[in-house]
């Protein structure tokens, strides 16, 4: 590998994770899951001091906002988590440690600047598919149209920040030689 930390990039639902686990096998290196982070910024803080953070489960309007109001909202949570984010990246690069870091808040631009990191996006524009991919992962959620919907979305902003950023976009589909594909989009 000739960089260190690589960040996976995708909406909920997109196949993210099923890349970046054999990814960070394939390099050899640890795996950090943002949503972890996520997790414990959550514990740590309140709705007082970090109201975007934690909308989504104090706003009980929130629930019933439209797709486009939804993607908005975590593309103001990925805003808000990106400072945290881009330490965790800077301090891997700062000692060395390689790694691959993938979740939901994760956004191309993080590695912008950053020399020795590199970012993906995985691409599935698919409302259906993504849909399919959902009932397979949770069978006992049901079918998740709305946010399938939502991740659809969402990954056409994270295609355009990609865009903007230089990051390659590879196609979540056909899962089989997605790693591949992905290793070497980073690598060229």
């Amino acid at each position: 590998m000739m960089w260190t930390i690589t960040v996976v990039c995708g909406a909920s639902g997109v196949g993210k994770s099923s890349v970046a686990r054999p990814l960070a096998a394939r390099f050899g290196v640890p795996l950090i899951e943002a949503d972890d982070i996520v997790t414990a910024l959550t514990a740590l803080t309140t709705p007082a001091t970090h109201p975007v953070l934690h909308r989504w489960h104090t706003d009980p309007t929130a629930r019933t906002w439209e797709p486009e109001r939804i993607v908005e909202h975590t593309l103001a949570v990925a805003a808000e988590l990106a400072p945290g984010f881009r330490a965790v990246v800077a301090d891997h690069l700062e000692f060395r440690a390689p790694a691959v870091i993938e979740g939901d808040y994760l956004t191309p631009d993080l590695v912008t600047g950053l020399d020795g990191a590199r970012a993906v996006v995985m691409d599935e524009s698919d409302e259906d598919r993504i849909v399919d991919n959902f009932r397979r992962r949770e069978p006992a959620a049901g079918e998740q149209r709305i946010r399938a919907r939502v991740s659809a979305l969402f990954n056409a902003r994270l295609v355009a920040l990609a865009a903007h950023a230089g990051v390659p976009v590879v196609a979540s589909r056909p899962f089989g030689d997605a790693v591949d594909r992905v290793d070497r989009a980073l690598r060229s």
